[in-house]
This record gives structure tokens, C-alpha cells and sequence, in this order.
């Protein structure tokens, strides 16, 4: 495993090996069984090109009322638990012992990706964000703490994990495109994307 440094960015290449990544896919597919993936629309009208499911005590939601997050699914259900295979993550690499409320599961199609944003919808900003790779490369860009700016650029891979903590933690960062079936974990392509936070 090798540690890169990136604007305050801590990120672990190839920090998930290939069992513990079938593990936490497996872990992804069971959350998608109760909470479907669904394909959440802009606050400006538009649907976003990535798909999304959540798990924990809150869940990530998008319409024309604004971004926030959400106690159940759209169909009514509340989110089921955080699996442990991924708090297992969380517990390993975010340095705190508070566990997370939110995970939030970006599904990345082809074509599909993540204009520049910041995690701000949060109560409390001193905890960190942690971001889990899975399935194909994906082209992910960090910017400033305010629009504009340089940018500089990385392919996350299968397996990666970013620590957004301290400095990074309200930086813009974006995923630009992901390299279509340039992994085999996922058998029809495409790249998962799992983001754990603490909300309240």
C-alpha cells in the first residue's frame, strides 16, 4: 500500500485487497436490496448522471426543495444499518472514535460523473470524510475551499481509500470520468463509490 498526500487529501492506494473488496461489495449489494439504487434530481430541475443508495441513521437526498439528508428511502423505508465490513473501513483509516452516521453509495455508470463540490451539509465539519473505491478507475479532481482556482487530478482505483480530514474537509473535489470497464470487479462496469460521514 502506498500513501499519497494531496492537498490535505490522505489517500491509500490499494488499501483494500481483492477479498475484502468482494466482501464490501456483497455488503453494497445487500443494502441495494432494501434500499434501491435511485437517480436523485438537482435542486435547478436536472437528474444527476450518477445513481445513489445510503445506509446508516441518515441517508443523502437531492430534489428542487435543495440537498440534505434524510431519514428513510424515497419508497417510505427507513436505511438499513451501516454493514461492518464497511464501518470496518471507517473504524481503521478516520482516526476518531465516533462512528458514522451516513454512507452514502454513489453508483458511477458510463459516462457518468461529479461536478466539483464540497461535503457542507453536515452539522459539524471537525469530522472527517471517508471514500471507498470500488470497481473501475475513476478521474478525481480536488480543487480549493473557494470555486476556482488550480485543480489537480488523480485515478482513484479499486480498492483505494481517501481520507478527507482537517485542511481537505470542505475542498472542492469532483470525479471528471471514469475508465468504463477498466476493472473486473464489477461484471457489466461501472464504479461504486462509497462516501462515510458523521451528519448531526
Amino acid at each position: 500500500m502506498t500513501v499519497l498526500r494531496l492537498r490535505g487529501f490522505e489517500i491509500r492506494k490499494q488499501y483494500l485487497n481483492k477479498e475484502t473488496q468482494k466482501s464490501v461489495l456483497d455488503a453494497v449489494r445487500a443494502v441495494a436490496e432494501t434500499a434501491p439504487v435511485f437517480s436523485p434530481m438537482t435542486p435547478y430541475g436536472k437528474p444527476m448522471s450518477v445513481r445513489m443508495t445510503s445506509c446508516g441513521k441518515f441517508g443523502w437526498f437531492s430534489d428542487r426543495s435543495g440537498y440534505r439528508y434524510v431519514s428513510a428511502h424515497p419508497n417510505g423505508t427507513p436505511w438499513p444499518r451501516i454493514p461492518a465490513p464497511i464501518l470496518d473501513i471507517w473504524e481503521a483509516v478516520s482516526g476518531v472514535t465516533r462512528a458514522p452516521d451516513c454512507c452514502l453509495i454513489n453508483f458511477y455508470g458510463e459516462g457518468a460523473r461529479m461536478g466539483l463540490h464540497q461535503d457542507k451539509d453536515e452539522a459539524d465539519f471537525q469530522w472527517p470524510v471517508v471514500s471507498v473505491s470500488l470497481g473501475d478507475e475513476g478521474l478525481f479532481r480536488i480543487g480549493q475551499r473557494t470555486r476556482g482556482g488550480t485543480t489537480e487530478s488523480l485515478w482513484l482505483q479499486s480498492g483505494d481509500v481517501v481520507v478527507m480530514g482537517g485542511e481537505a474537509r470542505l475542498t472542492h473535489h469532483g470525479v471528471d470520468r471514469i475508465k468504463f470497464k477498466s476493472s473486473s470487479l464489477l461484471p457489466k462496469g461501472g464504479r461504486i463509490n462509497l462516501t462515510l460521514r458523521v451528519v448531526d
